[in-house]
Formats: structure tokens, C-alpha cells, sequence
């Protein structure tokens, strides 16, 4: 039997859901989903010696499984609950509200009622078909169901800790990378992600990340780095000999990586409109730029004086994450400037920083601290400065006296004239003041802070567990192999020779690929074996 009792409210186009905005959300988070598989599993994969390549992939695919699972169960609603545990932020007739008490602004108390949402299940009927809604109405309501919303915030959610896998790569466990992502994409990501994202402190003290350059790309930056100084360097041999096994494939993932930002940030304004397409231009424009300053300050300053293609693609990452904290609300002339000038900082840093303490004690393998920390760090700083108030996000909501978002119902939006406002970012180039300056800079500490503190406990605790969360180096000497079982480019072991044709052509007996296969992967424990 046909269960038809409140069908009305799922119908297939009810009367919130705008077509072109749902399937633009969906399109888009496909986008970021080919972000981190295959793109950057590929590209890390390509990236390291070959006898880690299987190990990428592996930790690559578990890792976004784990965060999708987790993210359904409990994640979403710590990010972009309609409720905080501490109470600021809650539901009224449906409608999630921004509530300020008196005289709490800027406190410990305004702090902590409003410093990571309530976690559960978003898997019932009414979660997956209803409406989505957030704490952070100021675009609401979304025009496309809690699945379009949750499934988009769930690639942004997996990507994050893929991209600090790049920081402890060559040693940390596979039992261990298990256990660290689902807790840490809990209580670093879920806190980030709901502070600035879903109406929590930051959102409502006037911070702003567009799409991830401090929830993203500087939490993933500083947690990969503290991580690699907890698990300690790679082995000797393998960070003198780190070599990438295939540029045709790494060049293949940075491509995707570089058109799946599209979605990335072209999906962030929630709408099918003018600041979606905006975004995408200058996400491109921030890359192309940084593709080229890399080249030439490689040709023109570095030591060999040649324009490298990883120079290229360090560039390209630069002027990837740089955008991404202001893609919608800078113009294409100051895209250019972000990218220009984060790939800039970034090309120092690498060269120049990584020399002096700490950053030349921890063995950081894919320099993730600098193309995604220090280059996220610095597009959201650049915000303050080139948000242009005339690049505009549109938002629907009332304001109350002290500049609180509060509800807007269906009702009142398809009525709303003045309630519908353009949102713009006023940057000190544009209008003198520096004060999204500093609330920048607020929230930069704060990711800084709270992801450097949680992944140094959970990195001790999962080492307590596991009695080390490192593989012995026996085990590093061999890599995939010993790890996995598996090789990503298995030597053919060809059919064994014997006397005859053979010692009459004056060839030796046995296969070549056995001895290939001991070259390459020296025993442990033999005089070939390397130390580190």
C-alpha cells in the first residue's frame, strides 16, 4: 500500500525548492567530491617514491568514507545544527534564530553559547526530503533539501583532513590515520566549521570565510604540521630520495583539483545567480596568476634558475586556497592581487622559512603547512583588504538593534522587499576601515589555536592506543608491500629460464624481476637497507 498521508510536503518541486539552485548544489558538490577522489589521491599518490603510492590511495579512500558516514550521523549538525549546545543559537517556529543576550557580545559567555552545534542523525525521511536550514540564516531559506545542503558540506568536510594527509605521509599507521579522522573531523572541523560557517562566534562577530581558506585549508595546514612533529620525520632514505613516480599523473590530479575549485567555490553562495558565476571567475583568475608568478620567480630567483612544473602546481595550489577565503566578494583585479601575492609569500616561505626552527625541525612531506596554511592564512587576511562592498552576495533576513540576524519564514521571504539585502565585504582599499581586519585576524588565531591543540592531544592519545602511532621502520623500508600487500607498479616476474637455448645464448638462469624487486625494495636488515 501506497502511504500518501502528507505527501503535499514532498511533492517534487514544493513551493521552497528552486530547480536550478538544487541542481547547481549537487552539481557543484560533484565537483568537490573529484576534488579528493581521484584529484588529490592521484596527485599525492604521484607526489611520493612509488613504494607509498598504494598507501595514499588507501588512507585517501578511507579517509572520505569515514567522514561520510560520520558526517551523517553526528557531523552535519555539529557544523550547521539549527541548535548550539550552549543555547545561542536555536529554533523558533521552524526557523533557526540568532538569539544575544545583553551585554554578551564579545564575551567568554557569547563565546561558548554559540561554539559548535548540537550533534545527531540526519538520515530519517524528514532529514534527507525537508527544507535545509541553518544557524546561519542570513541567506536563508535555502531553496533545495537538508541532503543538497549536507551532502555539500560533507565533500568540503572530507577534503580537509586528505589535505594534512600530505604532511605525514611515509609513516604514520593505517590503523592510526582511522582513528584520527572521524575524531578530528569532529571537534576541529565540526567547531571551525559551525563558528564561522553556521552561525556560531566568529559568523556573528562579522569574520567571514567564503569557502574554506581558514575552516580548510589553515586548520588542514596547521594540523598536518603537528602532526608530522608528533609522529617525527620519514626515514632517512626516503626524504633524501623523495622523488614523484609519475608527473603525467601528477599533472592529471592538480587539473581536476584546479577545475573541480569551481565547485568549491562557485557553490558557496547557495544560489544559481551572479555571485556563483563571479566566484568561479576570479577562482580562476587567482590561479592562472599564481601558476605564472611561481614559473617565473623559479626562473628568475631560484638557485637552478629553471620553471619547474611542481613550481607550477605549488603555484597553482597558492593561488587556489588564496581565493577561496574571498572568492565572492573580491573583484577579478583584486583575485589577481591574492593570487599574486599569496603565491609570492608562499615562494619565500618554502624557500627561505623552511630553514630556520620550527618549520626546519618537522618533516612536513608535502609542504602542506605552506601552499594550504600559510596561503589560506594570508586570503583571509587579503579580505579585509580587497573586499570590494560592490561585489554583492544576496541574503535574505531581518536585523535586529544590534545587528543580529533574525528569522525570516517562507512567508515572509516570498513578500520581502527590503529583507532581501545585498551583502557586500567593505575592504580597507574601498573604504578606509580596518576592521574586517581584524576580525580576520580574530578567527585566524583561533583556527590556528584550536586545530594545533586538538590534533597535538589526539596524535598522543592514538599513540598511547596503538603504542605508537608510526610503523616500525622495518616496515618503512618496504612501504606498500609490508602495509598493504600491494604495489601500484608491480614488477613482471617473467617465467623462470632453465639450461638449454638459454646457456647456449650465454643467459643466466632465473627471473629478472625478482632481482628488480630487491633493488628497489631492499630486505630490512641487509647491507642495501638504508637507516634512518
Amino acid at each position: 500500500m501506497i502511504h500518501l498521508i502528507g505527501a503535499t510536503s514532498y511533492v517534487p518541486y514544493p513551493s521552497w525548492l528552486n530547480p536550478a539552485d538544487n541542481t547547481w548544489q549537487i552539481t557543484a558538490a560533484t565537483f568537490v567530491g573529484l576534488m579528493s577522489l581521484p584529484a588529490l589521491a592521484v596527485l599525492y599518490a604521484s607526489l611520493v617514491p612509488k613504494k607509498w603510492a598504494v598507501n595514499v590511495l588507501a588512507m585517501m579512500f578511507a579517509g572520505f568514507s569515514l567522514v561520510m558516514v560520520c558526517w551523517f550521523l553526528w557531523g552535519y549538525k555539529l557544523g550547521f545544527g539549527d541548535t548550539s549546545i550552549g543555547g545561542g543559537v536555536h529554533l523558533v517556529g521552524g526557523v533557526a534564530t540568532q538569539t544575544q543576550n545583553a551585554g554578551t557580545t564579545g564575551t567568554l559567555q557569547h563565546f561558548f553559547e554559540n561554539f559548535v552545534g548540537k550533534p545527531g542523525p540526519i538520515t530519517s525521511a524528514y532529514g534527507e526530503q525537508a527544507q535545509a536550514d541553518s544557524a546561519a540564516n542570513t541567506i536563508i531559506p535555502f531553496h533545495f533539501p537538508t541532503s543538497a545542503l549536507a551532502y555539500f558540506q560533507f565533500v568540503f568536510a572530507a577534503i580537509t583532513p586528505l589535505l594534512f594527509l600530505g604532511s605525514v605521509l611515509g609513516r604514520i599507521k593505517f590503523s592510526a590515520w582511522c582513528i584520527l579522522v572521524p575524531f578530528w573531523s569532529a571537534i576541529v572541523y565540526g567547531v571551525d566549521a559551525f563558528m564561522l560557517w553556521g552561525g556560531g562566534y566568529f559568523a556573528q562577530e562579522g569574520a567571514l570565510d567564503f569557502s574554506g581558506g581558514y575552516v580548510i585549508h589553515m586548520s588542514a595546514g596547521v594540523s598536518g604540521f603537528v602532526a608530522a612533529w608528533c609522529l617525527g620525520p620519514r626515514l632517512l632514505r626516503d626524504r633524501q630520495h623523495a622523488l614523484p613516480n609519475n608527473l603525467v599523473m601528477a599533472a592529471v590530479g592538480a587539473g581536476i583539483l584546479w577545475l573541480g575549485w569551481n565547485g568549491f567555490n562557485g557553490g558557496d553562495p547557495y544560489y544559481a545567480g551572479a555571485s556563483a558565476a563571479a566566484a568561479v571567475v576570479n577562482t580562476n583568475l587567482a590561479t592562472a596568476t599564481g601558476v605564472l608568478v611561481w614559473i617565473a620567480l623559479d626562473a628568475w630567483l631560484s638557485k637552478e634558475k629553471k620553471p619547474t612544473f611542481l613550481g607550477g602546481v605549488n603555484g597553482m595550489i597558492c593561488g587556489l586556497v588564496g581565493i577561496t577565503p574571498c572568492a565572492g566578494w573580491v573583484n577579478g583585479l583584486g583575485a589577481i592581487y591574492v593570487g599574486a601575492i599569496c603565491t609570492v609569500v608562499v615562494w619565500i616561505a618554502w624557500n627561505y622559512l623552511s630553514k630556520v626552527p620550527p618549520f626546519s625541525k618537522v618533516d612536513d612531506a608535502l609542504g602542506v603547512i605552506y601552499t594550504h596554511g600559510i596561503a589560506g592564512f594570508f586570503g583571509g587576511m587579503l579580505l579585509g583588504i580587497f573586499g570590494d562592498p560592490n561585489m554583492i552576495e544576496y541574503g535574505c533576513g531581518h536585523l535586529n538593534a544590534s545587528g543580529q540576524v533574525i528569522a525570516t519564514t517562507q512567508a515572509e521571504y516570498l513578500t520581502a522587499k527590503g529583507t532581501c539585502v545585498p551583502f557586500g565585504v567593505n575592504g580597507l582599499m574601498y573604504t578606509g576601515s580596518a576592521h574586517q581586519l581584524w576580525e580576520q585576524f580574530r578567527a585566524a588565531i583561533w583556527v590556528i589555536f584550536w586545530s594545533a591543540l586538538v590534533t597535538f592531544i589526539l596524535m598522543k592519545l592514538i599513540g598511547l592506543i596503538l603504542r605508537g602511532a608510526r610503523y616500525k621502520d622495518e616496515i618503512l623500508e618496504v612501504g606498500d608491500l609490508a602495509i598493504h600487500g600491494e604495489e601500484a607498479f608491480p614488477e613482471e616476474t617473467l617465467a623462470t629460464r632453465s639450461d638449454g637455448a638459454f646457456a647456449m645464448a650465454g643467459l643466466d638462469k632465473g627471473g629478472s624481476g625478482a632481482a628488480a624487486a630487491t633493488e628497489d625494495y631492499p630486505v630490512p636488515g641487509t647491507d642495501a637497507g638504508g637507516g634512518s
